[in-house]
């Protein structure tokens, strides 16, 4: 089988993938990336392209259509908007999933021949802030880090970044460097105790939106310390003095943190002259996103830490092409190639390269203000782009309203089924990773290349292709006459190249004369220029600003829900929920819950909680740990209306953002908590997918079927006949159980003695072990035997999955340790556990201390 290489389309790291057509995936060892490394999500990806759930051909109002009557539909409804309400009357909302290609074309259709700028995409979730700090700081958008600085470093500094599990390929270069460079320090900032927490020499448990107060109060201590460098911010930035008088007043008890702590911290920073600041959306998600970010750059400016090699401040991205949606002007408030709308130079000089008959003047609506344009009735027609923002962004249940309101709703997507697509008018079968050709950029500003190793399956097509067939029937025929992205991306570049009076970092000169088809991962400007080494910035006087920021008032809500992202999840499942194995680990929606709160609310081990706020609520099952301090919560955002009945965490979420970047607050946010007063749980394993009636319910794809987390308040009269209709399993032969002693109910599905469906029922939450029951179904194991919920003899049960990269359970674990194995190492030996992307190293080492895993009840 030929291997291709590609790119892996999950977060910002930019992994070079080797894929073949079979679902064969390995890390490439030449990308310089990860070397090989992949996490347990990437590893995974082969599990991911099949065909189930695909849309395959063009739908309007849910029936099948062709491309020609769909386009003409999308066209003429974006152009009669236009034509009676303006320009501003429509929009596009896109997704960091776009190929730059794709994001290219999109941009210059809205803003150069539509004539707004009312396109947005879902990076405004992940990363905007970092873009509004840094052009407060730099003078434009820059990334002046390198993953090699992260390995050079003396102390490494993790602000709101679970690098572990969101990043995991940096994590593991980092743990190798300290391995190999023992005198290397990490600190980890961050409310709760993670899996990145275990890395850290100091692990710092900072109030939620405490970070302005805890970077504030490090300059203040630079400056009394003597440690700021006045000779390079004599010559490089402005702003120190007002600064430094502003961080001296703040109070650092907002920190939420201990004199002994601040002073460990401000001294380690203080004395290292080489410190990597990592940062991420604990960061950026956040009504102070943009202070918090410029705290933080204040603090390298101010010391010259900054430009050198392990030095400066790196924001990571989320999404695989955040950043190629931030070079060619994938935001509302951005231009493309890094210019700006506000100015009319920039807006002449693009509107003149693309020979377009209007320019857009304004700032177009940031994602939260856009959706609520269209909850007002002022969106006339809206196209969604490989995104799900019914689900991903705050106040979704608002957002689903909001969008159910616009007139004409138009998305572009691999899935038929997504919340999103639910609500639309067109569906346009869109091709998806493995399937189409671009470039991407990561967060250290690496183009790398997706190549295509698959069929494009029925109808579909690239996005690029879909936009610039709805530009042709608008009228833009000529400018969007592209045969193959390689076109595109000569644009892009040509378009850089005719900017290259106006002072900006982004220079693609490098790429001028790249043989599209066989490009290498290449970093802007080039591969050994570092950005601000030589102390000038893009300010018009070359210099850099330090802003003066103010800690934000903090509120003290009963609890404070952050929220974030699993180990082995992505955004909204609609590509990783396909795979069984990453499933495995922790397979429906949940709520971290310190223990002393827990018992204050008289929730025990697998309660269900009802978590309130004035937006939505949500009913989740309660994980008690100490990772989570008193009078915190955390959940997950992966969950959807298409997986469960209760759990999407952003009907929770108030659509606040920062009024610099426009980025949503989605970390601190203020809710109630009670217990969800079950009459009965169940658990579910069946062969089809399951239809959950039950106010609490959660599937999840199995290497046998699917299973399905349940709990109500009302109790069936009629065991079989609700296990028929939850498995969706009507005329099978039926065994059933019952202990009235325990009250627990049991009931097996049964075809010829192959078992179709097994419910488990119990009055409290079920213990089972659940990937031996899912391994029963589709065999031939008598019923009575299923129900008593035991694999054969020669199907030992692994236990609840803990390396999801090797599938290795925690039963398998333990025998191991029984049998010797007494370190990480020697587990991985024995199990493999841990030997990829490394992300389960700290669950591995619990079981190790403590003789269990730490996880949710079985």
């Amino acid at each position: 089988m030929t291997l291709t290489r590609t790119t892996c389309p999950y977060c910002g790291v930019g992994c070079g993938v080797l894929a073949g057509a079979d679902g064969t995936i390995k890390g490439d060892p030449d990308h310089p990336a990860n070397f090989g490394r992949l996490c347990s999500k990437g590893a995974a990806l082969g599990e991911t392209i099949d065909l189930d759930g695909r849309l395959l051909h063009p739908k309007v109002n849910g029936v099948r259509t062709n491309w020609d009557s769909a386009l003409d539909l999308v066209a003429s409804n974006f152009s009669a908007a236009i034509a009676e309400h303006g320009p501003e009357s429509v929009a596009f909302y896109a997704s960091g999933q776009l190929l730059t290609e794709d994001y290219y074309v999109a941009n210059k259709l809205m803003k150069g021949f539509i004539g707004a700028a009312n396109m947005d995409t879902n990076s405004r979730l992940c990363m905007a802030s970092s873009v509004a700090g840094h052009k407060r700081a730099f003078g434009t958008d820059t990334v002046p880090g390198t993953y090699r600085d992260l390995e050079e470093a003396d102390l490494i500094v993790l602000v709101g970044s679970n690098l572990a599990w969101c990043h995991p390929v940096l994590y593991q270069r980092i743990a190798a460097a300290k391995e190999a460079r023992p005198n290397m320090r990490i600190v980890n900032i961050d409310p709760r105790r993670t899996a990145t927490s275990d890395l850290a020499d100091l692990h710092l448990s900072i109030a939620p939106d405490g970070d302005v107060a805890l970077f504030n109060g490090l300059l203040a201590h630079l400056a009394e310390a003597g440690r700021i460098d006045a000779n390079y911010a004599t010559a490089h930035v402005n702003g120190l003095a007002e600064a430094v008088t502003t961080a001296k007043d703040t109070d650092v008890a907002d920190t939420g943190l201990n004199a002994p702590e601040l002073a460990a911290f401000f001294d380690l920073w203080a004395r290292t002259d080489k410190v990597v600041t990592v940062y991420s959306q604990g960061v950026n998600q956040s009504q102070s996103g943009t202070d918090k970010v410029n705290a933080i750059l204040n603090c390298h400016l101010a010391t010259g830490r900054i430009g050198k090699p392990g030095c400066g401040p790196f924001s990571v991205t989320g999404q695989p092409n955040a950043m190629g949606g931030r070079e060619v002007g994938g935001l509302a408030n951005m231009l493309a190639n890094h210019l700006d709308i506000a100015d009319p130079d920039h807006r002449a000089a693009v509107q003149a390269f693309w020979d377009s008959p209007t320019i857009c003047t304004t700032p177009g609506l940031k994602a939260v203000d856009l959706f609520a344009a269209c909850a007002a009735g002022k969106i006339k027609a809206l196209w969604i782009m490989s995104t799900n923002p019914a689900v991903s962004l705050p106040d979704s249940d608002g957002v689903a309203a909001a969008i159910a309101n616009v007139p004409f709703v138009v998305t572009s997507d691999m899935l038929e089924a997504t919340d999103t697509n639910d609500l639309a008018h067109v569906l346009l079968p869109a091709a998806g990773w493995g399937e189409k050709d671009g470039t991407v950029t990561n967060s250290e500003r690496r183009i790398s290349r997706q190549r295509a190793f698959l069929e494009t399956p029925g109808e579909a097509r690239a996005d690029w292709r879909i936009i610039s067939d709805v530009a042709a029937r608008m009228g833009f025929a000529d400018a969007f006459a592209y045969r193959k992205p390689a076109d595109i991306f000569a644009e892009y570049v040509a378009l850089d190249a005719a900017l290259s009076a106006f002072p900006r970092d982004l220079d693609l000169s490098i790429f001028a004369d790249a043989d599209y088809a066989n490009l290498i991962p290449t970093q802007w400007p080039q591969d050994d220029k570092r950005f601000f080494a030589d102390g000038q910035f893009y300010h018009p006087d070359g210099k850099a600003r330090m802003v003066p920021v103010t800690s934000p008032a903090l509120s003290q809500p009963r609890f404070a829900l952050n929220t974030g992202r699993n180990r082995d999840q992505w955004h909204t499942m609609t590509r990783t929920g396909k795979s069984a194995r990453l499933g495995a680990h922790l397979a429906e929606p949940y709520l971290e819950i310190n223990p002393c709160d827990a018992v204050e609310l008289g929730a025990g081990p697998g309660a269900i909680l009802k978590v309130e706020s004035p937006f939505g609520s949500a009913l989740l099952r309660a994980l008690i740990t100490d990772r989570a301090p008193q009078g915190q919560l955390f959940a997950p955002m992966h969950w959807t209306r298409q997986r469960t009945t209760s759990g999407t965490i952003n009907s929770l979420t108030a659509p606040d953002v920062d009024p610099v970047s426009g980025q949503p607050a989605l970390k601190s946010g203020g809710v109630t908590a009670t217990v969800f007063g079950a009459t009965w749980y169940g658990f579910l394993a069946c062969r089809t997918r399951p239809v959950p009636r039950t106010p609490y319910a959660a599937v999840a794809r199995t290497a046998t079927g699917w299973q399905a987390e349940l709990a109500s308040d009302q109790t069936p009269d009629d065991w079989c006949a609700e296990a028929q209709v939850l498995a969706d399993v009507m005329d099978a032969q039926i065994s059933v159980q019952t202990d009235r002693a325990s009250g627990t109910t049991r009931v097996a599905l049964h075809r010829d003695d192959v078992i179709e469906a097994l419910l488990f029922v119990a009055p409290r939450p079920v213990v089972a072990a659940r990937s031996a029951v899912c391994a029963l179904i589709g065999t031939d194991t008598p019923p009575l035997l299923a129900l008593a919920g035991r694999g054969a003899a020669d199907l030992p049960d692994p236990g609840p999955t803990v390396c999801a990269c090797f599938n290795v359970g925690r039963t398998t674990l333990l025998s191991a340790v029984a049998g010797g194995a007494r370190t990480v190492m020697a587990l991985g030996e024995v199990t493999c556990a841990g030997t990829n992307c490394g992300s389960c190293k700290p669950e591995l080492a619990a079981l190790l201390a403590a003789g269990s895993l730490p996880m949710a009840a079985e």
